[in-house]
């Protein structure tokens, strides 16, 4: 590191004890929301519910000292639970966690070779679209928990809410759904009622994970199962992250490192595999809250981790009795918070075809409970809009001199592959026109599929006996001209 990136990296970590205070406090809360999805992904993978805990609380620790993104928090996610389950329905927990060391080493090296370019690609449509469509999976993931339920559970998620809500009037010293996890145990103690608790989701660890590599055989065969899934959860683990990063840098008005997030991401999964945990990613809607309670550094992130740990062992007996109905008040008010009410808005003032990628996004991802879905259909309907508009920016405008037999094509526009088709039918290759003249002056050609276009428009007009002259190339163009249509000899303009 420079002196400059150091001293920028140390100051992610503490900047003032006041916002020291807010990072351990919001790390804390980020906690208690890890829990509850981390417990629920683990089962939807077919794991353990301590074996998503372990990954969460080393990846937490990793993250934050190796990550590019400070104040995010990562774990064990549904998304990559998901392309897990196949394979541990087919192959068992060793597997899996083979396939976690893979899947961190091809991370490593997509931020070595600076791959997180390719986020650019990914329009505000698709990322709003993204945030909407994680907060009503983040609100759909509460139901189960309020369906079949006596009056006592929507009682105390209505006093959580109203504590979330109200307590920030009379302070800020101490997050108010950390106040709300608090208030709601004590009041579940102090008057039992028919409440499910942390302790009914599942088993917690009695234990601290332990070091061990995965017990697979070492041979051509057990690469071969692992490669597909390993490549599959590195990619979909990669674009939540960093779609989560971006997020986190809406929210703050900071820049982060993607690339070196990617990194720090493939070191925290390795070493989760080794310690026998699931890979994860960034976790969008426990990022969100601890940036909505107040956690702006790499702190915060550690003691999300740390304290996972503490909860999961020493403080065991205690967090088994936190009602769920303190945690769903609080994925409530996450939901709510997260959501982009002004894309509502904006479906009207924006073009429509924003409004279209974002909706696609929505509806893709809300379907098939897959982030990764739909932000590939966002993309390709913003490629495709993109490609439309831009081929309506091409024109051809055509005129005639007499006097000296001379059609004149002027092409004003960008030329490609999706362009190209149009471009060529705007030319008649059958002119009476003993000469022809194009002027590409104010045009450029972008691909190979331009320029082979261009040279077949223009082969066929000689072999009709016409002249053709093509000027105004830029040097760009000129040099795919020259490489790729040596029958051209066109000099640059």
């Amino acid at each position: 590191m420079t002196s400059l990136s150091l001293s920028r990296y140390r100051a992610e970590w503490i900047s003032t004890a006041a916002g020291a205070r807010r990072d351990v406090l919001a790390g804390m809360v980020g906690t208690f929301a890890l829990i509850p999805e981390v417990i629920a992904f683990s089962f939807v993978a077919g794991i353990d519910p301590e074996v998503g805990l372990f990954a969460s609380f080393v990846i937490g620790i990793v993250i934050a000292i190796a990550g590019g993104r400070p104040a995010m928090i990562s774990g064990a996610a549904g998304s990559v639970a998901l392309v897990a389950a196949a394979l541990v329905h087919a192959h068992g927990l060793q597997y899996l966690l083979a396939a976690t060391l893979l899947a961190g080493l091809l991370q490593v090296a997509f931020g070595l070779l600076k791959l997180d370019v390719l986020m650019r690609f990914v329009s505000r449509s698709v990322r709003t679209g993204f945030v909407n469509a994680l907060a009503i999976l983040i609100f759909s993931a509460q139901l189960p928990q309020m369906i079949g339920v006596d009056w006592h559970t929507y009682a105390m998620i209505g006093l959580g809410l109203a504590i979330i809500y109200l307590a920030p009037r009379v302070t800020n010293i101490i997050p108010s759904p950390l106040i709300c996890i608090v208030a709601l145990t004590a009041v579940s103690i102090a008057l039992p009622m028919p409440l499910r608790t942390i302790a009914d989701l599942g088993r917690l660890p009695a234990s601290l994970p332990q070091f061990g590599w995965p017990s697979v055989p070492l041979e051509w065969q057990t690469l071969t199962i692992l490669a597909p899934y390993a490549l599959a959860m590195a990619a979909v683990g990669l674009l939540e992250s960093m779609m989560t990063a971006s997020v986190v840098d809406d929210l703050t008005e900071t820049t982060s490192s993607k690339a070196r997030e990617c990194s720090g991401l493939g070191l925290a999964n390795i070493a989760a595999g080794l310690f026998g945990g699931i890979a994860g990613c960034g976790m969008v809607g426990q990022t969100v809250g601890n940036v909505r309670y107040g956690g702006r550094g790499r702190l915060s992130t550690l003691v999300a981790g740390v304290f996972l740990l503490v909860v999961m062992v020493p403080l065991r007996p205690w967090v088994a009795q936190v009602p769920v109905a303190a945690l769903v008040a609080i994925m409530i008010m996450v939901s709510i918070s997260t959501f982009s009410w002004g894309s509502l808005r904006d479906l009207v003032r924006h073009p429509k075809t924003s409004g279209a990628v974002m909706l696609a996004t929505v509806a893709v991802t809300v379907t098939t409970h897959d982030l990764s879905a739909g932000v590939a259909v966002g993309v390709l309907l913003s490629g495709v809009f993109f490609a439309f508009k831009v081929t309506r920016l091409m024109e051809v405008t055509v005129s005639y001199d007499a006097e000296t037999d001379t059609r004149d094509y002027r092409v004003a526009g960008q030329i490609f592959f999706a362009s190209a088709e149009i471009f060529a039918d705007r030319f008649d290759l059958a002119d009476t026109a003993r000469h022809v003249r194009i002027d590409l002056t104010q045009a450029h050609l972008w691909d190979v599929t331009a320029v082979g276009a261009l040279e077949e428009v223009v082969t066929r007009m000689r072999r009709h006996g016409i002249a053709v002259e093509v000027v105004g190339l830029n040097a760009a163009s000129a040099v795919l001209v020259d490489r790729h249509a040596q029958t051209m000899r066109v000099p640059a303009a």
